[in-house]
Parts: C-alpha cells; sequence; structure tokens
C-alpha cells in the first residue's frame, strides 16, 4: 500500500505543482540539445582520429 500512495502522490505532485515549460521553448530546447549533442559526437570522433593518427605514427616511427 505504500508503494500504491507514494505512486500517487507523484503524480499528484506533478499534476498541481510543477510548472511545465510551453510546447514552442520544448521544441527549441530539444533542437540545441540535438545540434550540440551531434558536435560534441564529431568533436570526440576527431580526436579519437587524431590520437589513432599519431599513435599509428608514433609505432610506425618505432618499427622503422
Amino acid at each position: 500500500m505504500k508503494v500504491f500512495n507514494y505512486i500517487s502522490e507523484a503524480f499528484e505532485e506533478l499534476r498541481t505543482n510543477v510548472t511545465w515549460p510551453e510546447w514552442a521553448e520544448v521544441q527549441r530546447l530539444t533542437i540545441i540539445v540535438a545540434v550540440f549533442s551531434v558536435v560534441f559526437a564529431l568533436a570526440t570522433w576527431g580526436v579519437d582520429e587524431l590520437f589513432a593518427k599519431a599513435l599509428a605514427g608514433f609505432f610506425n616511427w618505432i618499427n622503422a
């Protein structure tokens, strides 16, 4: 019964006391998060490629 009370109180809290953003703001912020996620993923991929080539060059230089 405690779990049921907790869940019902949580839903009541969400319904009455939470201030939800407008739909336009949600869409705008979602686009911003998506763009930054893509930019961060590309930056991470770029650094990974740079280090992979640097390490490959280093080991080729050692073996030469």
